[in-house]
């Protein structure tokens, strides 16, 4: 925690100065981005809730995607990660959105992608943004800390826009 709590504060400042609301859809990340965030003082002014959809049931049940949707974006892309970040942002109806996704390891996904391949995407006011990161790591956590942080940085961006 100790590596991603300064961004979160980063992240919290710029959205306590906003009066914005954020909500949570991780993966591989287990709930990571969620807990630095509420880890900052005054948490409840910004974080509206957060889930960790590690399964397509888990996409279907908790953030109401149908097989359909999730069928018309490949696995492992920034246009998966876009979906569950809009569909969060709908759930909660909060301001803005971070969605994660990803292969933690040691091993990499059945679709192709290796250890260490994170995709982040962060959805708000007039904006979309996604990004992809492949640390080639298989240290499992180590990987779930770097996907935290390279989500929460992403978002930090967009805040600062």
């Amino acid at each position: 925690m100790e590596t991603v709590l300064p961004i979160a504060r980063q992240v919290a400042e710029r959205l306590k100065a906003r009066r914005d609301t954020v909500g949570v859809a991780e993966s591989s990340a287990g709930g990571l981005i969620s807990a630095a965030l509420l880890a900052v003082p005054g948490a409840s002014a910004y974080y509206m809730g957060g889930t960790v959809v590690y399964t397509r049931r888990a996409r279907r049940e908790l953030l109401g995607l149908t097989d359909d949707e999730m069928a018309a974006v490949p696995p492992g892309t920034e246009a998966l990660a876009l979906l569950l970040a809009r569909a969060m942002r709908e759930r909660l109806n909060t301001d803005w959105a971070i969605a994660e996704i990803g292969a933690t390891g040691p091993t990499g996904t059945s679709y192709g992608y290796g250890a260490g391949h994170g995709v982040f995407a962060v959805v708000g006011p007039d904006v979309e943004a996604a990004i992809i990161l492949e640390t080639a790591s298989p240290d499992r956590e180590a990987n779930m800390r770097r996907f935290a942080i390279g989500a929460l940085e992403l978002f930090a961006r967009q805040l600062a826009g």
